[in-house]
């Protein structure tokens, strides 16, 4: 336990290190990194239900901005949904979406997160989760306030406490916003591999917004951003010489490319030239270097879409999670100092 434990905080620093790109990466993305959705019309008004009794027992500081508000961790994870996936998705798409993120939430707290004595968390995607407060949410909402205000505050009432716990202990719950197909393993995207985030199939659905994109940069453009990283490339003559060595995973990931004679990642690959994910092909085309892009974030853990399409053939959020997060159990969880 501590071996994953010290390899899973390991993996949390670089996770939090690393650029990845937002709306997301990271979804909100990162904003969110799940795209809304055509908002369908909402014909019957939702009953709000109670409060989960064990979200409400404890407080968690959240850093807002400049500011450290202290709320309820249903009042935060409530926040967090609202950012995080579009209120449209299925009920049970959501209440996946409130157990990934309270285990995320409890992942930091465990492992210190990166606000030392200051908050437990905070409202920056690029760092812990994004946040939505009610007023803006519903005003962003429209005329479906209501009803999606209910969904949201339903998902975490109906997962009340529900956490996902590996050994025991929550996870890493990390989630994206769509899947080229198939998910990542963790050390196929970041250093170190986790048991709980192999690579799994991921049914994306007919609808994912922009889940084919295009990325295209001249010459001098490509040459420019790649040498701002590596200084020591070698990128002279046709541009069609530049890019070699390309590996790609089973599942489509680019693991590694040589470019001017420097081989990287492709999780670099992606940073340096802000692709929408690491699974991609290259083209020349007219003189100029094209990417072809599948799919949307870092490809690890849940997927977003893919989690709206399970929910949509009948799946509910206890399927849903055990299915993205492998060998995992769910059940009440309380911070230590609590239980």
């Amino acid at each position: 336990m501590k071996r994953y434990l010290g390899v899973s905080v390991v993996l949390l620093c670089l996770l939090f290190l690393l650029p990845l790109v937002t709306v997301v990466t990271h979804v909100v993305r990162r904003e969110a990194e799940a795209q809304a959705e055509p908002e369908p019309e909402e014909e019957t008004k939702i009953e709000l239900l109670p409060p989960g009794e064990t979200d409400g027992s404890y407080t968690i500081r959240v850093l807002l901005g400049d500011q450290v508000e202290t709320m309820s961790m249903g009042e935060y994870l409530q926040g967090v949904v609202r950012a995080e996936m579009p209120a449209s998705f299925e009920q049970q798409a959501l209440c996946a979406q409130a157990v990934a993120a309270r285990t995320y939430t409890l992942y930091k707290m465990a492992t210190g997160g990166n606000h030392g004595d200051v908050a437990d968390v905070c409202g920056d995607p690029t760092c812990c989760q994004a946040y939505l407060d009610k007023e803006t949410a519903a005003s962003n909402w429209g005329k479906n306030a209501e009803n999606y205000e209910a969904k949201i505050e339903n998902a975490v009432s109906l997962t009340d406490g529900q956490t996902i716990l590996y050994n025991g202990q929550p996870i890493l719950a990390v989630f994206h916003s769509s899947s080229a197909g198939q998910t990542k393993n963790s050390g196929e995207v970041w250093t170190g591999d986790l048991p709980y985030l192999q690579s799994v199939s991921s049914p994306e659905g007919a609808n994912v917004p922009n889940y084919y994109s295009r990325a295209e940069f001249t010459p001098e453009k490509f040459k420019k951003l790649f040498l701002a990283a590596h200084p020591e490339a070698k990128l002279s003559g046709s541009a069609d010489g530049w890019i070699r060595e390309r590996k790609v995973s089973e599942d489509g990931n680019v693991d590694s490319v040589t470019v001017g004679g420097v081989n990287i990642r492709g999780t670099q690959m992606r940073t340096i030239f802000s692709l929408r994910s690491t699974t991609f092909e290259t083209e020349i085309q007219d003189g100029n270097i094209v990417f072809f892009v599948t799919g949307y974030g870092h490809g690890v853990g849940m997927s977003q879409y893919g989690a709206q399409q399970m929910a949509k053939d009948g799946s509910d959020w206890r399927g849903i999670i055990t299915h993205y997060y492998t060998g995992v159990t769910v059940a009440v969880y309380l911070p230590e100092a609590l239980s």
